[in-house]
């Protein structure tokens, strides 16, 4: 019997996770406890067993996405087949609809709750631009980059990827979007040319 509830307990957090992801995209910060249980078909003492807060539960919620992201970057494949593998995750979970609907929420409700939205900008931006960042400076150790602030790199590409994107989602939904695929090949080439190594025998301008 031990196994069996063990088994429904880990069940049941990630559609406690799944329920609060479509609340938080409905409703924003201000979808209650209540109706995050109700979507996920368990009682609210359930929801709280497993997170005894909004603020944990929304963390989850931020982490969840960012992982289902940063996963492509343990791949053994080539820098630039895992760079795209990477772009493509990215601009799939951001730029999608409920990508679009959360970021709309989260910039409207900022304001109103600082600490959602900076809890948000840790969990996901922040922790993708710092992941990434890890993976280009092994890359710029290895010669596959030339060195600079990986930092600065992760942020450069990550920008390259979505952010055009995502304000034409924003402000012009009905417009024409770009097919996925061909646009994440070509700003990681792109990316890979402005941070080629450098001839050795070059100087540094």
């Amino acid at each position: 019997m031990t196994g069996q509830a063990n088994g429904r307990t880990a069940a049941t957090r990630p559609r406690i996770v799944r329920a609060a992801w479509e609340a938080f995209r409905e409703r924003g910060y201000r979808a209650s406890l209540e109706e995050v249980a109700a979507r996920a078909g368990v009682v609210r003492q359930t929801l709280y067993n497993h997170f005894p807060g909004k603020k944990l539960l929304f963390g989850e919620v931020v982490r969840h996405a960012t992982r289902s992201i940063l996963v492509t970057l343990e791949g053994g494949e080539s820098l630039r087949e895992t760079l795209i593998a990477f772009g493509r995750a990215l601009r799939e979970r951001v730029l999608s609809p409920d990508g679009i609907a959360v970021y709309r929420t989260l910039v409207a409700e900022a304001a109103t709750f600082p600490e959602l939205a900076g809890h948000f900008f840790a969990e996901g931006p922040v922790a993708t631009r710092e992941r990434l960042a890890e993976v280009l400076a092994a890359a710029m150790r290895k010669g596959l980059l030339r060195r600079d602030d990986p930092a600065f790199a992760a942020e450069m590409l990550i920008a390259m990827l979505i952010e055009f994107d995502r304000l034409r989602r924003l402000l012009a939904p009905a417009g024409k979007h770009p097919a996925g695929d061909h646009k994440t090949e070509a700003v990681v080439d792109c990316f890979l040319r402005a941070f080629a190594p450098r001839d050795s025998g070059k100087k540094r301008t």
